[in-house]
This record gives C-alpha cells, structure tokens and sequence, in this order.
C-alpha cells in the first residue's frame, strides 16, 4: 500500500463530480440491494408518456435506461452535476433544470406519471402529489436510516438518537400519506461497505459531503492517520448502508 501522504494528497485532489464511483474500484466496495433499483427504473420509464427524475446527479442512473418517456425532465441542485447531467442526456431530449431541493418542481399540476429518484436529499412530496396526474407513480431509492453510521461515527463520535432516527421509513410513509399519496411498498435493505485504504474514505467523503459536514483533511488529520494505521494492519473498514424501496401512487 502508498503511503498515507500518497494516499491523502490523491484524494484530495481528485474530481468527485457527479455520481460515478468508478474511481473507488479495487479499493472500495458496497453490496446493492436485491431489487435492482435500475432495472425497476428501466421498466417504469419504459412505460410512461411523461416522467420527472429529481436530483439526478449527473445523470448517470437516468442514463442507463434504454428507452425514455417522449417527455423527461430532470432536475439537479449542484452546478458540476447540472452540467454533467446536460452533456450525458441531452443528446436523448432529457430537459435538466437546475433547481436545488426544495425548490418548486419545474413541471406543472398533474402533468407527469412518472416521478423517479435515488437518493434523494430530501423527498418533496406534496410536489411530487403535485404534478403527478391521477394513478400516476413515484419509484424511488432512498437512503435509509444509519446508513454508514459506522464511518461517520468514526469521525464525529456517536450521533444522536434524532439523527439516527432521521430517515426511518416511517417517516417516508407519514409524508407521503400526508401529501395524498398511496404508500404501495416501503422495503428495507442492510448492504455491507467495505473500504481498503484512507484514501478511498477521503474521496468518498468529499463526494458525500452530508455524512460528515465539516469534514477536511486538515481538521480530521488525527481520526485519519488512526484509520490509516487500521486498514494497514487490520484489514478494511466494515460499515453498513441502508435503502429503502419506495412505490407509491396518487389515487
């Protein structure tokens, strides 16, 4: 293995735009749930006239589906992924609208019948409610609660029970309840992670910047070094995510 300075100024520095891990192979890995949400996505939008897909990333779930809906919309928050998202899928007639979470949703009133996301930072029901037309659907991936706790805690020392707690699913069923829609399936699944060098931590951080907010290689030089000396002699750093399997429908 380099060394921990080889290591850190690597991952540092390299670009963590858009939602291709690809850069992690060999060094980190992650189990997916038995769903396959592509797949589900795949077939979903193969069946629709009009879809929204919400904080896309750089579009590169989207991408992967062989046939598209005539009308498809995408939106996206930060400005890297909006053009990521541009060049990947607008050459397919994909609309990416650069609009950040909590914005209005850039369809109108019953318009679509498809709403789609992966991971989604936070889910806007009622606008999903909104512009989804009657007996239309939202398919989605979330991330569940606790997910990579055990990274995130190394870091930070143990969370709260609030945080903890925060994206319970029953959560997503209340909301989703509340917004007028019709919770058809909520499933959880526990996905082993497992990283192999420093390096790999520092990248994925940079890349998911709400696990651990304050996160730079400056401030956390002391936990850094402490897991550099683990993965050398202990082998990877075992942590879990979580997905939740979301199908739901407006009567």
């Amino acid at each position: 293995m380099r060394s921990y300075d080889e290591l850190i100024d690597e991952a540092a520095t390299v670009d963590v735009s858009g939602w291709d891990f690809s850069w992690l192979d060999g060094r980190a890995t992650e189990e997916r749930p038995g769903w396959g949400y592509a797949g589900l996505l795949a077939t979903a939008l193969s069946r629709a006239d009009g879809a929204l897909d919400l904080q896309t990333g750089g579009g590169e779930v989207l991408d992967s589906a062989p046939l598209l809906p005539a009308h498809m919309v995408a939106t996206e928050g930060w400005p890297p992924n909006v053009e990521l998202a541009r060049k990947r899928l607008g050459s397919k007639g994909v609309e990416v609208v650069a609009a950040e979470v909590d914005e209005r949703l850039p369809c109108a009133d019953a318009s679509v019948d498809l709403v789609t996301a992966r991971h989604p930072v936070r889910t806007p029901w009622r606008e999903i409610a909104r512009v989804l037309r009657p007996e239309g659907r939202y398919l989605a991936q979330h991330v569940g609660p606790e997910s990579a706790l055990e990274l995130i805690e190394w870091f930070t020392g143990p969370l709260s029970a609030k945080v903890r707690d925060a994206r319970h699913p029953r959560h997503d069923r209340a909301a989703a309840t509340a917004a007028g829609l019709v919770v058809d399936e909520l499933r959880t699944a526990r996905c082993r992670m497992e990283f192999r060098d420093v390096g790999a931590v520092v990248y994925t951080l940079r890349k998911c910047v709400w696990w651990v907010p304050d996160f730079s290689v400056e401030r956390y030089d002391e936990r850094l070094r402490a897991l550099d000396a683990r993965l050398r002699h202990g082998g990877p750093f075992v942590a879990h995510s979580t997905r939740l399997l979301v199908r739901a429908h407006k009567p």
